[in-house]
C-alpha cells in the first residue's frame, strides 16, 4: 500500500510544471495562488493532527522563514518553465540533490565521498548541456537563461530543505509543517509580486483552475504523500520513485506541449538525472549517508 500511495504522490507532483504553464499566468502569480488556494485544506488537516505537533515556537518560526525561502524558488522556478519548458525545468530544479550535498558540506561539517566529489562536475555539465549552448535546435524560448534560472532554482530549494527539516522533528505529523511553511511562502509570494508588473489578483478562468489543480494535487495531496510515505520504503525504491518525477514531466511536456528537445538537451537531462540517481542511492557524505528521503520531490 505504502508503495502504491508514494507512486500516487509522485504522480501528482509531476504534473506541477504542466499546471503552471497551463494557467499562462506570470511566475509570481501562480507562486502565490498555489500557496493561498492550499492553506484552507492544510489547515484543516493540521487543525486533525494539532495535538500531536509538540514543536517549539521557534521551530514553527523556522517553518514560516523556510516558506519565505520557498517563495523565492517557486518564482525563479516558474519563470524557468516559461523560458525553457516544463520538463527541462522541472529536472535542472531537481539539481536541489547536489546542492543540498555541497550545502552539508560547506555549513553543517559533513564530509563528501569521494563519489560526490565525481558527480558534481558531471551534473554541472548536464546543465550545460540541457541549456542547449546556444545552438538553434535547441528548446525553448530562451535555454540559456532558462537553464540557468532552473539550476539557481535547485540551489535555492535545496537551501529550502535544509531549513524545513531542521524546523521539524521526528514523529511530527507533515501537515503542521507544511502549512507554516505555506503561509510563508504565501507571504513571499505577494512581496515578490509587487516588483512583478504581470502580478495580479483577478481570479480567472480557467488559469485558476489549473492554479487550484496545482495546490490541490500538487501542494497538498501529492507532497503530504511523499513526505509520510517515503521514509516507510527501502531506499533503492525511494529513489526510484523520486526519479519519476522529473522523467514523467518530461514525457508530459513532450506529449502536451511537443517540447522536442535536441540530442544536446537529451544528453543534459541524462547526465542531471543520473547523477541525481547516484546521489540519491549512494549518498554523497560520509559522516552520515543520505537516503532518498532527505531530498523530497518538488511539489
Amino acid at each position: 500500500m505504502n508503495h502504491l500511495l508514494a507512486l500516487v504522490g509522485v504522480l501528482f507532483i509531476s504534473f506541477s510544471a504542466v499546471f503552471v504553464r497551463l494557467a499562462g499566468v506570470s511566475p509570481s502569480t501562480s507562486a502565490f495562488f498555489r500557496m493561498v488556494y492550499a492553506l484552507p485544506f492544510l489547515l484543516i488537516l493540521a487543525a486533525a493532527t494539532r495535538k500531536k505537533d509538540n514543536r517549539r515556537q521557534a521551530l514553527r518560526w523556522m517553518a514560516v522563514g523556510s516558506g519565505l525561502i520557498l517563495s523565492i524558488d517557486l518564482s525563479i522556478w516558474h519563470w524557468s518553465i516559461g523560458l525553457i519548458g516544463a520538463g527541462l525545468a522541472t529536472v535542472l530544479a531537481n539539481v536541489q540533490v547536489v546542492f543540498v550535498g555541497l550545502i552539508g558540506w560547506l555549513f553543517l561539517r559533513e564530509k563528501p565521498t569521494g563519489l560526490a566529489f565525481a558527480i558534481v562536475p558531471l551534473s554541472i555539465l548536464g546543465v550545460f548541456f540541457t541549456s542547449g549552448l546556444g545552438r538553434p535546435d535547441a528548446y525553448g524560448l530562451n535555454p540559456v537563461l532558462g537553464a540557468a534560472a532552473g539550476a539557481v532554482a535547485g540551489f535555492i530549494y535545496a537551501i529550502f530543505i535544509v531549513v524545513f527539516r531542521a524546523s521539524t522533528r521526528d514523529g511530527v505529523p507533515p501537515a503542521g509543517p507544511l502549512l507554516d511553511a505555506t503561509v510563508g511562502a504565501a507571504i513571499g509570494c505577494l512581496l515578490i509580486g509587487s516588483f512583478d508588473p504581470g502580478f495580479g489578483l483577478l481570479i480567472t478562468w480557467p488559469a485558476h483552475g489549473w492554479l487550484l489543480a496545482l495546490a490541490l494535487g500538487s501542494q497538498v495531496v501529492g507532497w503530504l504523500l511523499i513526505t509520510t510515505v517515503l521514509p516507510r520504503i527501502p531506499v533503492l525504491e525511494t529513489s526510484i520513485l523520486l526519479l519519476l518525477q522529473p522523467v514523467l514531466t518530461v514525457i508530459w511536456g513532450l506529449l502536451l506541449f511537443v517540447e522536442l528537445l535536441s540530442p544536446l538537451q537529451w544528453l543534459g537531462v541524462i547526465l542531471v538525472l543520473g547523477s541525481i540517481a547516484t546521489l540519491t542511492l549512494r549518498g554523497n557524505v560520509a559522516r552520515r549517508v543520505r537516503v532518498a528521503s532527505d531530498y523530497p520531490g518538488r511539489p
